[in-house]
């Protein structure tokens, strides 16, 4: 006869792994909503966005806002992967987060205070589902 362990509570470090976790998909899934909609800006009408003479970085801001819907598609994808705590949305999370600070970083001439929110957004995403532990130990070790 074998005996199964008993449920151990949850302690308030997985409570807070599990929170963490939470933030980091709707974050992502609020950066990719209004990542779609930015994008949808640039695509309908270039004069949305502040041109800006003299800057590094200068793009067609048609092509740039279909980066940005797709970027913002792929985010909110990956945002409903990390409600159910996929392991794959987890590393995908990571990284299209990491596409969305590049790209806010690039597109900073055309909407630089938007561009830095965005950029602080995906760091916090970044950060909370780094963090975040969801193994839980074997029942053999205490």
């Amino acid at each position: 006869m074998t005996a199964t362990p008993a449920a151990r509570p949850e302690t308030a470090k997985q409570q807070w792994a599990g929170g963490l976790m939470m933030f980091g998909a709707v974050m992502l899934m609020i950066c990719g909503v209004l990542d779609i909609f930015r994008g949808i800006m640039g695509i309908a009408q270039d004069n949305v966005f502040v041109t800006t003479n003299g800057y590094v970085f200068q793009y067609d801001l048609t092509g740039w806002g279909w980066i940005h819907v797709v970027l913002g598609a792929v985010a909110f994808v990956v945002s409903l992967g990390l409600f159910q705590a996929a392991t794959w949305a987890r590393v995908g999370g990571v990284v299209i987060a990491g596409f969305i600070i590049l790209a806010n970083f690039l597109s900073m001439p055309y909407y630089p205070l938007w561009s830095i929110v965005a950029i602080a957004i995906s760091g916090f995403v970044i950060w909370a589902l780094c963090v975040v532990q969801t193994e839980r130990p074997s029942a053999g070790f205490r």
